[in-house]
């Protein structure tokens, strides 16, 4: 069963529990598909008057904040180790090569390495350890976090539900213009047909004049 016709028999309140502890368990570090969630809830707000996008948006951004927080809180105390607990749990996102290049992208960029992972899939789930980890100033940490989290959850969710608005009211146009083309292509089908059935006629009584 796809995602979104799952989230179709969940009630909405349990849909918004449902973005806010996803985002917040992957932002923590456990790879789960977060941003599937999130934008499969957005896609069925657009389409389903009981979810209301703005509460997805703001149960998305606490996930997002809270997750990277508790992320960084336990990065910090576990140091290196936990890296390597989690590549032994995880070895397909914790890999070493991937270890490598997140701590890479924050040694070279700093605080924006936060901002902006929270848009890439890979240091979405490290941005909160890791910069525990690389032991990055709290004070630093939070307002990256915060804002970085903001613009990714309200920004996908307003994106995905008016894009899901646009495409409903699209196809309901459409379908309206496909049933006159069918009537259309129906009326000039028959228009045809009965001119060449009256033309036939008019030949075979010139026929039989003969």
């Amino acid at each position: 069963m796809h995602v979104q016709e799952w989230l179709v028999t969940v009630p909405p309140v349990a849909v918004y529990l449902l973005v806010a502890l996803v985002v917040g368990v992957e932002s923590v570090g456990i790879p789960l598909p977060g941003e599937i969630i999130l934008v499969s809830s957005a896609l069925l707000a657009s389409q389903h008057a009981g979810i209301d996008p703005v509460v997805i948006g703001m149960c998305a951004t606490a996930g997002a904040v809270v997750g990277d927080s508790v992320g960084y809180a336990i990065g910090r105390r576990g140091g290196t180790p936990l890296l390597n607990g989690l590549t032994r749990r995880f070895p397909r996102h914790f890999s070493a090569d991937n270890i490598v290049a997140a701590t890479r992208a924050f040694q070279r960029w700093g605080v924006w390495a936060v901002f902006f992972g929270r848009f890439v899939a890979l240091l979405r789930i490290f941005a909160g350890p890791l910069a525990g980890v690389l032991r990055m100033p709290y004070a630093t940490f939070f307002p990256a976090n915060l804002i970085g989290g903001v613009l990714w959850a309200g920004g996908t969710t307003a994106a995905v539900y008016y894009l899901g608005v646009l495409a409903e009211d699209w196809l309901r146009r459409f379908s309206w213009i496909g049933l006159a083309l069918a009537v259309f292509i129906g009326l000039a089908a028959a228009l045809a047909f009965s001119r060449r059935k009256r033309t036939r006629s008019a030949c075979c009584e010139q026929a039989t004049a003969r």
